[in-house]
Parts: C-alpha cells; sequence; structure tokens
C-alpha cells in the first residue's frame, strides 16, 4: 500500500524544547524550589487539562500562578512558558522535499499558548503542512486512541497509507495499533533512512 501522508510529532522532532528554560526564568517570580515548580507547570492534573483542551490559557495561567507561588503578571507568565523551542534542522529541510508528493500533517501534544508560539516561531516551515493536529483540539493526547482518531480525519488516506514520526517509542506504538506505520525519531541523521525504508520517497540526496 502506497504512502500517502506523513505525519509528525512537533516536540522533539519539528523543533527541539526543553521546560527549564521557562522554569529558570519563572524561579525569579517564586519562593518554591525550581523542581517543585516543574512539576507544578508540568506534572500536575491542571497541565493534563490544559494540554487536552479542558481549561484555557487564562484558567492555566491563574492555577498555574497559584498553586506555584507566582508574582509576576500574565504577560510576564506567558512570554517565559513559550520561550523554549529551536529549530530541528535536519526534519525541518526534509519537509518541503515531502510536500510535493504526499499530505504533511501534525501531531502534536501541546497547549494552546505552545502552539500559538510555535506556529509564528515556525511559520516557514509549518506552512508546508496541510493541516495542524493538536491535543488541545483533539481533546485527548496522545498515546490516547481518540488522539489518533481525530487527527486521522485530516489524513485523507487509509491508515496504512500514513507514516507517523515521534520521538518516543510509547507513541509510537499506539500509532501503529492504530493502523499507521511508525518511526521513531532520534537526532542522529537516521530519519531519511528510516523513511525510506517505511516506504516514503525522500530523494537521494
Amino acid at each position: 500500500m502506497p504512502i500517502k501522508t506523513v505525519i509528525f510529532d512537533f516536540g522533539n522532532v519539528i523543533a527541539f524544547f526543553d521546560h527549564g528554560r521557562a522554569v529558570a526564568r519563572l524561579a525569579d517570580y517564586t519562593d518554591m524550589d525550581p523542581v517543585e515548580l516543574a512539576l507544578v507547570l508540568y506534572g500536575s492534573a491542571i497541565e493534563d487539562d490544559y494540554e487536552r483542551g479542558a481549561i484555557n490559557t487564562a484558567e492555566y495561567i491563574r492555577e498555574a500562578k497559584l498553586n506555584g507561588r507566582l508574582t509576576c503578571t500574565d504577560e510576564q507568565f506567558v512570554a517565559a512558558f513559550v520561550d523554549i523551542f529551536w529549530q530541528n534542522d535536519e526534519v525541518c529541510s526534509l519537509v518541503p522535499l515531502l510536500k510535493p508528493k504526499y499530505r504533511v500533517v501534525l501531531a502534536s501534544n501541546t497547549t494552546q499558548a505552545h502552539f500559538d508560539a510555535y506556529t509564528r516561531q515556525f511559520a516557514n516551515v509549518l506552512a508546508h503542512f496541510d493541516e495542524l493536529g493538536t491535543s488541545f483540539k483533539s481533546r485527548a493526547r496522545k498515546p490516547e486512541p481518540a488522539f489518533f482518531a481525530d487527527v486521522h480525519r485530516h489524513a485523507h488516506a487509509d491508515p496504512g497509507e500514513c507514516v507517523f514520526v515521534d520521538d518516543l517509542p510509547t507513541n509510537v506504538e499506539a500509532a501503529e495499533k492504530f493502523g499507521w506505520k511508525g518511526v521513531v525519531y532520534r537526532a542522529d541523521g537516521t530519519l531519511r533512512d528510516k523513511l525510506r525504508a517505511a516506504g516514503v520517497d525522500v530523494g537521494t540526496t
């Protein structure tokens, strides 16, 4: 079955990220230990709710500032919270080569604030995508089957005609159970070979 659609994760695939950058900036506004603050921001129920679209940005900021004992303004919080990404040249240079031959779709566990930031920061590469699927739109997160089912609406192909690239083996395994072909991304220069093995024409260069 020929491949028609290539689906990419965002974080640590299209772009790398480090939550520690946000924690380091926000630590100036609280007496809380940075490790504890990181758990408040990224390891709590409110972060899970935010990433699956159960609460909005204003609700997340309010709860995060309260639970993290943060004295910053909402604007200062968002500025720090979203400043965590930098481009992965290996993948970003590959996406434009795929677009003439394949439908290209994003499948990202992300929040509204992060999405708004990275779609501005990486507008050039994301312009090649046909659809930007996210957890907060799907109201489900990888590796939940509901996430893959929702994003698949944008694939315009049968599951077996889709290849999914993600850095987390758990997510790739779940995608394969859904019916997509899976590729575990590693920043080691092997992505093109892995895509070729999955049936994707990435050219000879």
